[in-house]
């Protein structure tokens, strides 16, 4: 009789009291057969609450800080395999037993896959198609996918508890970017991140793109943060920034050389021709694409140019 690994998947929530039931429905639907349990470290009082009626461990997280929640739920935990999934997410059936059973064939310190944004309504489509493409993800598998293979970071991630352990946990300073700097610090340390296309999780994009450029000026700010920290950075990583202060300087110099509107004006058509591009395959929503993109582009840019101090 095969013997399957005790996993304890770890949630950190705060503000979810809409989205963890649903994330405690799909765990509850998982086809793993060995010994689960389900950590979820919580921010807040409702949070705890819409826990109630699932067969969970909830620990108290104050500071509602998602990597200070992870840490705390892996200390209450007692897994060989340490799973992350997300009060907002939705994992399939299969999820817990694909990452234990690509652990166990690769040998790997760190497995994960695909995020794929699934929106509802017109703006959340339009995002979730930005998300997904190379103009919004640049190279990253786990927004794009990919070949199955070692990878700089993967969405979420299932690890033993020994590496876990042994790179010290996440770092509590990274409000923003815990799984990258985690990830970092396996590969730094010798270990593998083991990047899976066939795992796929859902992800619900924001609804609005206020809150998408919220969302990226944060991803910005600490992965400006991580480069500081770490004296490291990925060559798509250099894109927004470098595209801001293009934007803001050619814009600037046409006051006097009216010729440097071309680059604004370059990019706007091409923004254009990408959404016009995805309508066969998105369909209306895709006239949104150029605007959501511009978002992501320059509220991650500014976010990264004006950087994140960890005492912030």
């Amino acid at each position: 009789m095969e013997l399957w690994p005790s996993v304890s998947v770890m949630i950190p929530a705060a503000a979810a009291t809409n989205s963890l039931p649903t994330a405690l429905e799909a765990l509850a639907d998982q086809d793993y057969p060995g010994p689960m349990e389900v950590v979820v470290a919580t921010g807040d009082a409702l949070t705890s609450r819409a826990a109630d009626g699932h067969d969970v461990i909830i620990v108290d997280n104050p500071s509602g800080h998602t990597p200070v929640g992870l840490n705390l739920a892996a200390k209450a935990s007692t897994g060989e395999i340490l799973v992350r999934v997300d009060a907002h997410t939705w994992i399939p059936p299969n999820y817990i037993r694909s990452v234990v059973e690509t652990l166990r064939t690769t040998e790997a310190d760190n497995v994960g896959g695909r995020q794929v944004p699934i929106g509802t309504t017109f703006m959340e489509r339009a995002i979730a198609a930005s998300m997904a493409s190379r103009f919004g993800a640049g190279d990253a598998l786990y927004r794009i996918g990919g070949e199955a293979g070692p990878a700089d970071t993967v969405y979420l991630g299932a690890f033993p508890r020994t590496v876990f352990e042994r790179v010290g946990g996440y770092d509590e300073r990274f409000l923003r970017n815990q799984d990258y700097e985690l990830n970092h610090r396996i590969r730094a340390s010798g270990g593998t991140v083991w990047f899976d296309p066939a795992i796929e999780v859902a992800y619900r994009p924001r609804s609005s793109l206020g809150a998408l450029g919220r969302q990226y000026f944060q991803y910005g700010r600490w992965k400006r943060f991580f480069a500081r920290t770490h004296r490291s950075l990925r060559a798509r990583q250099w894109a927004p920034p470098l595209l801001v202060i293009a934007l803001v300087a050619s814009l600037v110099g046409s006051i006097w050389w009216t010729w440097l509107i071309l680059l604004p004006t370059l990019y706007v058509l091409g923004l254009v021709a990408i959404g016009l591009a995805a309508l066969p395959r998105v369909g209306v929503p895709a006239i949104a694409i150029p605007a959501a993109l511009a978002v992501m582009h320059i509220s991650w840019g500014v976010g990264f140019l004006l950087g994140q101090r960890s005492d912030e």
